[in-house]
């Protein structure tokens, strides 16, 4: 696999969801999962390896629905989140289920057509709502989830098989909340959520309490937020308008970064958990891009108090071997330099970062 040319993994089936095995720490593993019509969608492990340039996967059915989004634990390499949609009479509906998988699968286990799960635990939602947009598990307590559904953002305790609604819009005929993601940071006390064009925290120890917002964080329909690992106030926001965005939410009235790159929507934006100079985004154009950000990365100076050479700011990489919109980008929680993209027509790419970056980078 060359720096240009990533190494191709097709799935059968249309798709949109992709996420690391946050819980994995030696292997470069992804989680996909398709989004088909026909009740036989499926779940594929896949597990790259760098020296043999090869993808292995073990694949499971899902029979619940069509999946719109994954999430895997930080917590349990065992334990990912579905957000999947069925019918159920005349109306679609989106649940949430936490499943887990086997402890152990060795080689033998590849000569099943599909594998087991050890558990399946569909979440209570229908309370709420029936159009689950995200579940989040929270960044330090394996037991909390949240859930965007319905204009609201539900916090469950699985321990105590106890929810509550922590904001909601109440506003009529407003848009509701499209997506969220927990802050790593204020003790995993922030939920961010995306509201039309706006990006608003909210802090769940007390009701509909904004703890901070940007209310034109974009021209068009905000679609995806991540936050920087390495810098408490710094979150990045891509959306309909084609931009990214790097926001200080102490003095959110204009971006501290911006790049206009994307010729289409914006999906996916992702910070590198390493080196968050880097930033991933992936479009409806059909393309993923490597951006640099460096002068407002956490990389700006040396640990001797020096100021670091960086590479400059802008676009460093297109990437465009997908032929389909690339709903998902992610970076390998295990290798800063590997990432994994998913298109719609089912085709995952695990590509790298250019080495000429990466040796100016470490070098």
């Amino acid at each position: 696999m060359d720096d240009a040319n990533g190494l191709i993994y097709g799935l059968e089936f249309q798709a949109r969801a992709l996420t690391p095995q946050y819980g994995e720490t030696n292997e470069v593993r992804f989680f996909i999962a398709t989004q088909s019509l026909k009740p036989n969608n499926q779940l594929h492990l896949l597990e790259y390896n760098e020296e043999k340039a090869s993808i292995r996967a073990k694949i499971f059915s899902h029979p619940l629905g069509e999946v719109w989004k994954l999430n895997s634990s930080p917590h349990n390499a065992r334990s990912l989140l579905s957000c999947y949609s069925f019918q159920k009479g005349a109306q679609v509906i989106t649940h949430s289920a936490v499943l887990t998988i086997p402890e152990n699968l060795d080689d033998n286990d590849l000569d099943s057509e599909f594998l087991p799960y050890d558990n399946v635990e569909i979440l209570p939602t229908e309370e709420f709502g029936t159009d689950v947009k995200t579940t989040e598990f929270h960044p330090t307590d394996e037991n909390i989830l949240a859930t965007v559904v319905d204009g609201k953002i539900v916090i469950f305790d699985r321990t105590q098989v106890k929810s509550r609604c922590c904001a909601e819009i109440t506003t009529k005929n407003s848009p509701k909340f499209t997506t969220g993601k927990w802050s790593q940071h204020h003790q995993g006390n922030q939920f961010i959520a995306l509201h039309d064009c706006a990006v608003r925290s909210y802090d769940i120890r007390d009701t509909n309490h904004c703890a901070w917002s940007i209310d034109d964080a974009h021209g068009q329909l905000v679609r995806d937020v991540d936050c920087n690992p390495n810098k408490q106030c710094h979150i990045l926001t891509g959306g309909d308008d084609g931009y990214l965005k790097i926001w200080d939410t102490r003095m959110a009235r204009e971006p501290v970064f911006i790049r206009g790159d994307h010729s289409h929507w914006v999906w996916n934006v992702r910070f590198n958990t390493f080196h968050d100079q880097l930033l991933l985004s992936s479009s409806s154009d059909c393309k993923v891009l490597l951006t640099c950000a460096g002068s407002v990365s956490s990389e700006t100076t040396e640990e001797d108090g020096e100021p670091k050479k960086l590479l400059s700011d802008g676009l460093l990489q297109t990437f465009d071997q997908h032929e389909d919109s690339v709903y998902c980008v992610e970076w390998s929680n295990v290798d800063p330099w590997i990432f994994a993209s998913l298109s719609y027509d089912g085709r995952v790419i695990i590509s790298k970062v250019p080495k000429q970056y990466k040796y100016q980078i470490i070098f």
